[in-house]
């Protein structure tokens, strides 16, 4: 028998899965050189001396065992108490927390252990593309929202009608703010009443708010601490922190949601490092107040990002939170984001996201991270102009 003659199927589910674009564009241009990339969520920050002394003397004083599967007791009593204390959190125990591998265990996590086969969760769009994934293995079905018309914020009524025309039963809705890729963020007023068609319809609300610290010009308002009973909190260290290589997430929910989505933690992970949790338990004590630090910094890269761009014709969604300017692509640069990332990458070195890889509503837009350096967006900036003044005196010729 050759090598090729058994060959099983593999799960269709799997196979059937779309290619994310987010890392599948990057691919596409990683050979590009001398490319400045404005492309991942990567903060432009070193992690604070605090959290990685805690890292080193962990490993010094031999923590390499098993930690607790629901993760370090210290740690869940410090993420409570730091959540609770930012975020009104009507949480006060630790038994209220799953430590987790970052955010993208924790939306698999809540995903199978909310969800039966065909059940719908609504994702507002654009949105971060691993949801979609998450959401097919764990055998839901997505329920899309449109939120273009609507300057890119669900409404209670958006809600509402996609409730009543979903022709499957609707268990859940993912939420996040401030957004992916858009940046914005809501008041108090609309959370309330997105709150309150939330409860009439007896929806889950699975709240991503891991860009909740990077708010800028007002109060994050945390779903939790408006209807506790149906919210499940996301959130986690790599943005606030800087901490994206750490893998620290956290669920935060009612005790009984709770104990059932550990059994599932504890069959993707079981524990996590404790050497790694002692650096995270530093993060929310010692080292709480960093992202106040950063999320001043990233404000002022937006407040000179935004303009500039606005000079080169970009239709701009001022972002009032995370590190994102969500554009929309000048009409006379076309209207196809893949097309125009690619020409921008190869011909002005600069790397983007394409709009198109966070939703099919929009295919012209693009995605720009400014957790850059500061002098990485300036030359960015101008690398940009040159190819603007470029491709428009080829036209006019």
């Amino acid at each position: 028998m050759t090598k090729n003659e058994f060959v099983q199927p593999l799960n269709p589910k799997v196979t059937s899965l779309a290619a994310d674009g987010l890392i599948g564009f990057q691919k596409k241009v990683r050979d590009i050189p001398d490319l400045l990339r404005l492309t991942f969520g990567e903060p432009g920050f070193n992690v604070d001396d605090a959290i990685k002394d805690a890292v080193i003397s962990s490993i010094a004083n031999d923590n390499s065992h098993y930690s607790d599967a629901q993760g370090e007791r210290d740690l869940r009593q410090a993420a409570v108490k730091y959540y609770a204390s930012r975020y009104n959190l009507p949480f006060e125990s630790e038994d209220n927390v799953i430590v987790t591998v970052g955010a993208s265990e924790a939306i698999n996590v809540i995903f199978m252990t909310l969800l039966n086969e065909n059940e719908g969760l609504i994702i507002p769009e654009p949105a971060y593309t691993p949801y979609t994934a998450s959401l097919d293995l764990a055998h839901g079905k997505k329920i899309t929202i449109n939120t273009r018309p609507t300057d890119f914020k669900l409404t209670p009524e958006l809600v509402a009608e996609a409730v009543e025309q979903a022709n499957v039963p609707v268990k859940a809705i993912l939420f996040n703010y401030p957004s992916n890729p858009t940046g914005v963020t809501y008041t108090r007023e609309e959370l309330q009443a997105l709150a309150d068609v939330f409860k009439q319809y007896h929806l889950w609300v699975i709240s991503d708010e891991i860009y909740a610290q990077l708010t800028y010009d007002q109060t994050h308002i945390s779903l939790s601490s408006l209807l506790p009973e149906q919210s499940i909190l996301m959130t986690g260290l790599s943005k606030s922190h800087a901490m994206t290589g750490y893998r620290i997430g956290f669920i935060i929910a009612n005790q009984a949601f709770i104990d059932e989505a550990q059994k599932v933690h504890q069959a993707l992970t079981f524990a996590l490092p404790k050497f790694i949790q002692d650096g995270a338990t530093v993060a929310l004590t010692t080292a709480a107040d960093v992202a106040d630090d950063m999320r001043d910094v990233y404000k002022k890269r937006r407040d000179w990002l935004v303009p500039h761009l606005e000079e080169l014709g970009f239709e701009v969604v001022n972002p009032e939170g995370a590190f994102y300017i969500f554009a929309k692509i000048p009409d006379d640069m076309g209207h196809d984001s893949e097309a125009f990332a690619l020409d921008l990458a190869e011909n002005g070195h600069v790397a983007v996201i394409p709009g198109s890889a966070f939703s099919e509503y929009t295919p012209e837009y693009i995605r720009i991270s400014y957790a850059a350096l500061d002098e990485d967006l300036q030359e960015a900036v101008r690398r940009m102009q040159a190819f603007f003044a470029a491709k428009r005196a080829n036209v006019n010729v």
